[in-house]
């Protein structure tokens, strides 16, 4: 079994780890573009976008904090505090454990900022020794970046590790029938990738869903623990759906953010590694980002009978129709698409390679035009 850590790379170069950052940032703000753009087709509904929008907003923010962290890497600081490690191979992304350190520093955020000197002093003091002594400031250059770092966690909204259930009511739909969305979120350690999830469910208990005191945290637990990529949607919904009697999952979605392919940082092999490497793309336009949605649909209900003399709803989920691949998959439909600017396109165009026929291409501009092919 091969050592996943070698698949990891430490961003040790001050300039490399800042680009990278850059390079996220503007990512993130063309996904957002995209998925307005899937609304204005109707492939999303506005609750979609808003939810979608949130996490990925998050999203941001954690690749904010993280690049205060590491602002000074590569640097001589006084100190060794290390550099971003990401996985080169197969994502692209920073690895789960940098977000597993994120949340334990933010449990102790503000113990840190009460003992370091304010932002105002450090860069007086940054000042001072730059005219006094002619040197530069690389340690309170560090330790600035470092309340910076404290001061995003303390904001809060990132998106972390385990990204708990959120439940919003969509609408009454009889006498003690109530219709939600339910979303939650993972960044999955298996793959290094953020997946979002969103389920629409109806719920035929007593007592509505988020004000069920027995119920809901049951549910939150149970989805949580099965927020796996790699996990079928149909597993998923078929456990949700037998462990809770009056609960009936309708449409359940799941989108994977990524991999982020880079010719400048990641080492993926296949076909858009060649056509970045022919693109030769200006720096912040040599990237391409895979997005991939899964979906599974409640096509029946059946009733099953549950104890002496009573019946409980059981959902028939549709699959896949097409080559026998809805067993394969688990899911009832599967879009795959990537996100990446214009000069990669046009090489992706030229090249033709299979596979990419079925797969939609959103071409992004710096003006933030998007174009769908």
């Amino acid at each position: 079994m091969t050592d996943p850590s070698h698949d990891h790379a430490g961003l040790s170069d001050t300039f490399a780890s800042r680009r990278y950052f850059k390079k996220f940032e503007s990512i993130i703000r063309h996904l957002t573009r995209v998925a307005a753009a899937m609304q204005a087709e109707g492939r999303l509904s506005k609750s979609d976008v808003k939810v979608l929008t949130a996490y990925l907003m998050r999203l941001n923010f954690t690749f904010r904090a993280l690049s205060m962290k590491y602002l000074m890497a590569g640097r001589n600081t006084g100190r060794f505090f290390g550099s971003l490690a990401m996985d080169k191979r197969d994502s692209g992304f920073p690895v789960a454990s940098e977000l597993m350190t994120m949340a334990n520093d933010a449990q102790q955020a503000e113990r840190h900022l009460a003992n370091m000197a304010s932002e105002t002093q450090l860069k007086d003091d940054m000042v001072r020794t730059i005219i006094s002594d002619r040197a530069v400031p690389s340690k309170l250059q560090f330790a600035l970046s470092q309340r910076l770092y404290y001061e995003e966690l303390l904001k809060g909204q990132l998106f972390w590790t385990q990204n708990d259930p959120v439940c919003e009511w969509l609408e009454n739909i009889g006498e003690r029938r109530r219709r939600f969305l339910l979303h939650w979120a993972a960044y999955d350690s298996q793959v290094n990738l953020p997946v979002i999830y969103l389920m629409e469910l109806e719920d035929s208990g007593k007592v509505a869903l988020p004000k069920d005191e027995r119920r809901w945290p049951e549910v939150q637990a149970h989805l949580m623990a099965q927020a796996l990529a790699g996990l079928k949607l149909v597993t998923i919904a078929k456990g949700f759906d037998e462990d809770f009697d009056d609960l009936h999952p309708k449409h359940l979605r799941r989108f994977h953010v990524g991999p982020m392919y880079s010719s400048a940082y990641t080492e993926q092999s296949g076909p858009l590694h060649r056509v970045l490497e022919e693109a030769e793309a200006p720096a912040g336009q040599d990237w391409a980002l895979a997005w991939t949605l899964e979906e599974l649909e409640s096509e029946e209900v059946r009733e099953e009978r549950s104890g002496w003399f009573g019946t409980v709803e059981r959902e028939i989920f549709a699959l896949d129709p097409f080559g026998g691949r809805g067993a394969d998959t688990g899911a009832t439909r599967t879009q795959r698409a990537i996100i990446l600017p214009q000069r990669p396109f046009q090489v992706l165009a030229e090249l033709g390679p299979p596979g990419f026929a079925d797969v939609q291409k959103f071409v992004v501009s710096e003006v933030g035009q998007v174009l769908r092919y």
